[in-house]
């Protein structure tokens, strides 16, 4: 690790790892109070306007569920790319309907697994959450338990915490806190976590992962758990009805920055650089969350308008609402979504089809498969 990039203003401590060849950064206690500069107070607001906004429009979706798939799965997709893990949307969704084993190594099968892993994960963490579980360690644990099950990196303990040196980046450009600093470590999170501080709770929720980033307890997931953590403290202390905002895809669309904002934190105490990309993250992230459950929302009114003048089937009004959820479909997961036979949903199908709602996606698997393809596109690509 350079030393030459670590300054007086560093909020940590430079240690001399057990080879006695390196050092590694063990991180202060984050602060009790962080006051807003002058640079970055429009921005602030900015920030907290969009997440009222967003709050507002989440409150009035009938089913906020419907739409809360989608954007876990965007999540899971680009924090799982932020660590070279790749898989498209069209690949998850099509995995979750037909799970299989993985062949070899290089079966694509792995990525698609570690990719869903993520998406469970993040279903958990809002379930502990919701059961009034605080944040903690045995929180955190039981997340990267989830991530790690039955893939790759099973074998880089799942929820157990290190018990050697990790380094971060080519050349060890960061080396985390020595394993035997990590017990301290965690309990000061756990109770900075729970503490009632006089810091803005979005801020906080950023101090929160700079401070799991740096203390990077596990031998391997600390980037998605960590940015998974981030997105269930911005639910549970940012007034959220649902979990509405997830920012990994900002940071993967910036990710030197992302990376380099994190490192000058611990290099020379530059939070108001971190803070800025955070609340960067939020204003767009937010923005663009808020016109996409817009946009779906109009095209399910137009859906059913086409229903209704159709032949008025009122049971293909409730595939809608599962198309939203999950725009890629099998004849065996509509028949179990409305409770009907297969020829059954095989004329309610080819009818959509009829009304250009969905359409066959060319496939060399078992099942034939099909994709609303307008929903899909909503809710997982950008632009027109």
């Amino acid at each position: 690790m350079d030393l030459s990039k670590f300054d007086k203003d560093c909020p940590g401590q430079l240690v001399q790892i057990a080879d006695g060849r390196d050092v590694a950064f063990v991180p202060n206690p984050l602060p009790d109070t962080w006051d807003v500069p002058n640079e970055l107070t429009h921005l602030w607001v900015d920030a907290r306007e969009v997440l009222g906004e967003l709050r507002g429009t989440g409150s009035t979706l009938p089913d906020p569920g419907l739409l809360l798939r989608p954007l876990r799965q965007r999540e899971a997709i680009r924090s799982s790319s932020l660590e070279g893990t790749y898989a498209t949307p069209e690949e998850l969704l099509a995995y979750e309907l037909d799970p299989r084993d993985p062949s070899s190594d290089k079966d694509p099968v792995n990525a698609w697994r570690e990719v869903l892993n993520y998406q469970n994960a993040l279903e958990m963490g809002q379930d502990l959450v919701d059961g009034d579980y605080p944040f903690s360690e045995w929180l955190i644990r039981q997340l990267h338990e989830r991530l790690l099950a039955g893939v790759r990196g099973a074998g880089k303990g799942p929820g157990e915490i290190r018990k050697t040196q990790v380094h971060v980046g080519a050349d060890h450009r960061f080396n985390p806190p020595p394993p035997e600093h990590l017990s301290p470590l965690l309990g000061q999170l756990e109770r900075e976590m729970q503490a009632n501080v006089r810091i803005d709770p979005l801020i906080r929720a950023l101090m929160v992962h700079y401070q799991f980033e740096t203390i990077h307890p596990f031998r391997d997931g600390n980037g998605r758990i960590g940015r998974l953590l981030l997105a269930l403290m911005i639910y549970r202390n940012c007034g959220f009805s649902a979990p509405w905002l997830y920012l990994s895809e900002f940071f993967d669309n910036h990710r030197d920055d992302y990376i380099d904002a994190l490192f000058n934190v611990s290099a020379k105490g530059d939070w108001s650089g971190w803070i800025r990309l955070g609340l960067l993250a939020t204003v767009e992230t937010g923005r663009n969350t808020i016109e996409r459950i817009k946009r779906i929302m109009a095209l399910k009114a137009e859906y059913e308008q086409r229903i209704r003048q159709h032949d008025g089937r009122d049971r293909l009004m409730h595939l809608i609402p599962h198309l939203l959820s999950s725009p890629i479909i099998t004849y065996q997961s509509a028949m179990k979504a409305l409770n009907v036979t297969y020829p059954t949903v095989r004329a309610d199908i080819d009818a959509l089809a009829e009304m250009e709602i969905v359409r066959e996606v060319p496939s060399n698997r078992r099942q034939k498969l099909f994709i609303a393809h307008d929903i899909f596109h909503l809710a997982y690509f950008d632009g027109e």
